[in-house]
């Protein structure tokens, strides 16, 4: 009869080895962060001022009102 190898694989397992755990948990963060400051900053991008609109107000509302 042949012996059987007994292969360790803990070392691997993410249950097992809470390095590697907090590694990857803590690199999803940082993704998770970036991807939303990155998708905050291109939504206030897009949406952002484009200038002064030409907007025509009555005279009698003006600082210095003109009445007829």
């Amino acid at each position: 009869m042949e012996p059987t190898e007994i292969i360790d694989d803990s070392e691997k397992d993410i249950t097992h080895n809470w390095v590697s755990t907090s590694k990857f948990i803590w690199l999803c963060q940082m993704f998770l962060v970036l991807a939303l400051v990155l998708g905050g900053c291109y939504g206030m991008y897009t949406h952002r001022y484009k200038g002064k609109p030409e907007v025509s107000v009555p005279e009698n509302t003006q600082y210095n009102p003109k009445y007829k």
